[in-house]
C-alpha cells in the first residue's frame, strides 16, 4: 500500500502553502467529492477540472497584503537590527 504514495517534504511555513491548501480544497469540493472506483477514472477527473480551472484562469484571491501579513506572522519572520555608524 505505501508504495502508492509519494510524500514530498515542504516547509512548514509560507503563504504559498496556504494558496495550494485552498486549491486542493477546491478540487476536493468539486471534484473529488464521491466515491471514485479506480485510479484511472481519478486521473482522468482531476486532468479534466485542472483543464476546465486552467481554461478559467482561476485566481486565489489573497486577502493579505504584505504589511498586514508581516504583523500578523512576525513570530514567523527574522528580526533585523541596523547599527548605526554614523557614531
Amino acid at each position: 500500500m505505501w508504495d502508492r504514495f509519494e510524500f514530498v517534504y515542504t516547509p512548514k511555513h509560507g503563504s504559498w502553502q496556504n494558496m495550494a491548501e485552498i486549491e486542493l480544497h477546491v478540487l476536493k469540493g468539486q471534484c473529488l467529492d464521491r466515491h471514485i472506483s479506480c485510479i484511472k477514472k481519478i486521473q482522468e477527473e482531476v486532468e479534466a477540472w485542472q483543464s476546465n480551472r486552467n481554461s478559467k484562469n482561476s485566481k486565489i484571491n489573497w486577502q493579505f497584503t504584505n504589511k498586514e501579513t508581516r504583523v500578523k506572522l512576525k513570530k514567523l519572520y527574522p528580526s533585523i537590527q541596523i547599527k548605526d555608524n554614523t557614531r
